[in-house]
């Protein structure tokens, strides 16, 4: 089987959709919960301000808890679905303001954190409007 026709696959899945959110809520837990307990380490390495770093590991928390209401429901409404992909676009565009807008002067290592950021949440979001095509309506398993 081809990896295409494996992806085809995996996402014809009743489960795919909730499997994305749980997926971007684990990446998105463990990117807040190291930028909250390592912010002055990371803020050296990467040359962000610690209170960026601070805010946005709240900013991520919030917005896990926001996939765990929805992914928990025994449906999955499309309009929260929606919400997630628009907050995760406007995730990936601070990070390219961050990136190419001078506001802050990160490191090499930091454009590379900002940079893996902009390409995983929008692969997620990605990952999303393909589960909430693909999604029909009735319960998970």
């Amino acid at each position: 089987m081809s990896v295409m026709n494996s992806l085809s696959s995996l996402a014809a899945s009743p489960l795919f959709l909730r499997r994305v959110l749980w997926l971007d809520a684990t990446t998105g837990g463990v990117t807040g919960l190291l930028q909250l307990l390592l912010a002055d380490q990371l803020a050296a390495v990467l040359g962000l301000p610690v209170s960026l770093l601070v805010a946005s590991g709240w900013v991520i928390f919030g917005y896990v808890a926001l996939i765990a209401f929805i992914a928990t429901r025994p449906f999955i409404a499309h309009a929260g679905v929606w919400l997630l992909i628009a907050a995760n676009g406007l995730w990936v565009l601070g990070c390219l303001v961050l990136l190419f807008g001078g506001m802050v002067a990160p490191t090499l290592l930091g454009k590379g954190f900002i940079a893996v950021q902009a390409v995983v949440v929008g692969l997620l979001a990605e990952l999303q409007w393909v589960g909430l095509r693909r999604a029909a309506a009735r319960p998970a398993w």
